[in-house]
């Protein structure tokens, strides 16, 4: 167990240099405010000169009061180490990061990418960062709306200040690219690239096609119980999961037996058991 804390910790403090890394080197830098703490911590430096991580700090602090009070000790202090870390950071490194480019694409594209990855390590191994994602928790433990909206009602609010503060609508639309690719790696960390296929498969032979998988392929097969709302016939569908390269192949045995048959194929992000990845706990 305590193996785990100090494999977790070293993985959320990784993610908090690579978040500040993006923010140091292409984001603040180029008055891109991506929404959250840090996005509103850019614009207050823009206008009064003031550190962004000691900024991002004082703003945390009374959502910490906030947590705490409205959601316990547990919730309100599972942030306090990434966001003091992250704080510490991104003043820490800002004087010595060179900045790569003064290109907004770039550096929305790029500044997007690494804080989503930091955020995705983050997350990943069960950290925080404290900003809007304590906020928004906050928020909805007193109106009750879904956290993904209010979420994105902040970073619009954030956006729109930045826009209005720099006089430049190209800015924020910038920062709006930076969301999004940094909600796209985010989910790409915790939940993987796409390397596996996962197949629905209806036919009147569906006891040969699961014969021919289990033997020919040598992939598992389950069969779940369905009916045709038509016909109002009983029949098993059939669910088999098999790698990129297997797919083609198992068209061919399908159709081989069953030239009928009804097949549906879907991405699958991660398969843990036999034959894939094996399970740890992380």
């Amino acid at each position: 167990m305590k193996l785990k804390s100090v494999v977790e910790f070293i993985w959320v403090t990784a993610g908090v240099i690579i978040i500040a890394l993006g923010l140091d080197m292409f984001l603040i830098p180029n008055k891109i405010a991506a929404g959250g703490v840090s996005g509103a911590a850019t614009v207050v430096h823009y206008v009064l000169g003031l550190p962004v991580g000691l900024t991002m700090l004082f703003m945390n602090i009374p959502l910490f009061a906030m947590g705490v009070y409205r959601l316990g000790l547990s919730f309100g202090f599972r942030s306090l180490y990434g966001t003091l870390a992250l704080s510490v950071a991104i003043d820490g490194m800002a004087r010595f990061l060179p900045v790569p480019t003064q290109e907004p694409l770039l550096a929305s594209l790029y500044g997007g990418a690494m804080v989503g990855l930091g955020l995705g390590l983050v997350f990943r191994y069960r950290g925080t960062t404290g900003g809007t994602d304590l906020a928004a928790a906050v928020l909805r433990s007193y109106t009750g709306i879904n956290i993904g909206q209010l979420l994105f009602m902040v970073d619009a609010l954030v956006v729109l200040a930045a826009g209005l503060t720099f006089h430049s609508w190209e800015l924020a639309m910038y920062a709006l690219l930076t969301i999004f690719v940094t909600a796209w790696v985010i989910d790409l960390v915790q939940e993987g690239i796409s390397y596996a296929k996962a197949f629905f498969i209806i036919s009147a032979r569906t006891d040969d096609i699961a014969e021919a998988i289990l033997t020919r392929l040598d992939r598992g097969v389950t069969a779940l119980k369905g009916q045709g709302l038509y016909t109002r016939t009983d029949r098993d569908v059939l669910l088999t999961v098999v790698n990129r390269s297997e797919v083609s192949r198992l068209k061919e045995v399908v159709y081989e037996i069953d030239p009928a048959a009804f097949l549906i194929l879907t991405d699958v992000r991660e398969v843990l058991g036999e034959g894939f990845k094996n399970y740890r706990h992380e």
